[in-house]
């Protein structure tokens, strides 16, 4: 028994209508004709009322009107098939979206009942009296809304001009609209390549239509790419994604990149160092060129942070204590050691003592990923991440707790705080430092800031908690202030205003004595001396109390 492949034609023929995805692609397979046939301007009109679609070129027409009809054979010139790989002449979707279909070119024109053709029936070519220029395809049934609207994408990157209902198209992705340079797979517009302004966006297009695009974005500031379609080809039916396309696009990239190279070296030595990397250093570093400035020594000044706020941690990625340098430092500062350049991560629990030491030393936070490994800056970055940091209390006062609502850190109270990294020491007395769990006050701190020093305040779930954030850093505060009192008598009062006493009836008209320091230490004893008149018989000394 032998076997062999079998096509079932009415089967094929039936099914073929469901291999379309786009219910436009029937326009895009008029235009590619038009093309291919060597049309200059194509004109398309659309009846919105009466599904009427009319498609009219100026190319070299139809000489054999049964290419129309013949599925999946090529009905072009020898030059055409080996320029652009055509899988046929493209009017099978015109059968399937169509009720009839009536094509007219020179002195020939044939009326098509799509569904008569489908069933393979004969269709009379008829003989005209009056030639027709280039080809007219007329389209009866044709279901299109907001064709005006999807005919301006469809003709983006198309060569030829073409005019809808009337009117020009813009097609301003075109070639011709385009500053495009030659490379082995087709043209190449680049995005930014006089103002260094890059994108990684790219739009491909093959023979005009567009076979890759962004997934977002404005189609303003794209790259382009017209491929060679001899290198290139579509899948059917609908032909917009390319063959391959995983594989396509990894070529596409590293052609773009080359592109970039050959743009970048020739900047280089039309300006001075200062210029080409304040244009192009985001370009370079987005396209993987950053070696093209290790020779140089100028540095981007948006590579150098100075810490210019008190660090605290904020998951939201505002890093609102550093900003940018306005002008980089130089290559001699760096080199003579006039200028550190630090590595640190954001600020957490455990690196607030680097940040502290290096706010205090002003050094500059450098993003040393942003320059190529064997750039000479790189010899001088310390890594502070790396180093271990001692924190010290200087004449500590005292150590207690902060009851907070989401943080209950051991506060240490001192005049100044130590913190030293190899041979670097730095004294801080302005603001406080979190170091293993706890908050370091030196003399100067009085704000509860450092409470965000020891936390983001962000939960689980990735909300920030705002209202315990405000919450523990007023607390902090007035611990501070309690703790820094030097007036016993205002530090009682301060500290019973919070308890709010007035609301307990019980305690309306009485006197006490307070001892503090006295009891299981640090603690107090408490004595009723007097009562209000009416209140009981215990009389002074009735009540004794001790924590």
């Amino acid at each position: 028994m032998q076997i062999q492949v079998r096509i079932n034609e009415e089967g094929a023929l039936r099914n073929q209508r469901h291999a379309f995805s786009n219910r436009f692609t029937l326009v895009s397979e008029l235009l590619q004709n038009a093309r291919r046939a060597g049309a200059t301007l194509i004109q398309i009109q659309y009846d919105a009322t009466a599904n009427v679609l009319r498609v009219q070129d100026d190319g070299c027409g139809l000489g054999d009107f049964q290419k129309l009809l013949s599925l999946h054979e090529s009905g072009w010139d020898a030059a055409t098939c080996i320029e652009e790989q055509p899988f046929g002449v493209g009017f099978s979707k015109c059968l399937y979206a169509a009720s009839r279909c009536i094509v007219a070119s020179g002195r020939q024109r044939v009326d098509i009942e799509t569904e008569a053709a489908l069933a393979k029936a004969m269709i009379d070519v008829e003989q005209t009296a009056e030639a027709v220029p280039g080809t007219l395809v007329e389209l009866w049934g044709v279901d299109l809304p907001d064709l005006a609207q999807h005919v301006e994408t469809l003709c983006l990157g198309f060569p030829v001009p073409v005019w809808f209902n009337g009117q020009p198209l813009s097609r301003r992705l075109a070639p011709e609209n385009l500053a495009t340079m030659p490379t082995p797979m087709g043209t190449v517009h680049l995005v930014g390549t006089r103002n260094g302004e890059h994108a990684r966006d790219t739009m491909v297009f093959l023979q005009g239509f567009c076979v890759l695009k962004p997934t977002w974005g404005s189609y303003d500031k794209v790259n382009v790419v017209h491929l060679d379609s001899r290198l290139f080809m579509a899948r059917l039916p609908d032909r917009d994604r390319l063959i391959d396309e995983d594989v396509q696009r990894k070529r596409i990239d590293a052609e773009l990149k080359s592109c970039w190279r050959a743009t970048l070296e020739v900047a280089k030595t039309q300006l001075s160092p200062e210029r080409f990397v304040e244009i192009y250093y985001a370009a370079m570093r987005a396209w993987g060129h950053l070696d093209l400035m290790n020779d140089l020594d100028v540095l981007p000044a948006g590579l150098c942070d100075a810490i210019v706020g008190y660090p605290i941690q904020d998951d939201s990625g505002g890093r609102e204590y550093v900003q940018p340098v306005a002008t980089a430092p130089t290559r001699v500062d760096i080199e003579s050691g006039a200028v550190t350049l630090v590595s640190l991560d954001w600020v957490n629990d455990e690196n607030a003592p680097r940040w502290m030491l290096a706010r205090s030393k002003g050094w500059l936070v450098f993003d040393w990923i942003g320059l190529h490994a064997d750039h000479w800056a790189q010899r001088h970055v310390r890594f502070l991440e790396g180093e271990v940091a001692e924190v010290e209390a200087v004449s500590e006062q005292l150590r207690t707790v902060l009851e907070g609502r989401w943080v209950w850190p051991n506060v240490i109270l001192c005049e100044a705080v130590h913190v030293r990294i190899g041979d670097d020491i730095a004294e801080i007395t302005d603001a406080g430092l979190c170091h293993d769990g706890g908050v370091y006050i030196p003399a100067g701190e009085c704000s509860g800031e450092p409470v965000r020093q020891l936390s983001s305040f962000t939960d689980e779930h990735d909300q920030c908690l705002d209202s315990d954030m405000d919450a523990d850093r007023d607390a902090l505060a007035d611990l501070i202030r309690h703790l820094r009192a030097v007036d016993p008598v205002q530090t009682l009062d301060s500290l019973l205003q919070e308890l709010r006493l007035g609301k307990y009836p019980l305690l309306h008209g009485r006197t006490f004595q307070l001892t503090v320091g006295v009891g299981s230490a640090p603690s107090h004893s408490i004595e009723l001396l007097e009562q209000a008149e009416g209140t009981g018989s215990n009389g002074a000394g009735g009540s004794h109390a001790e924590p």
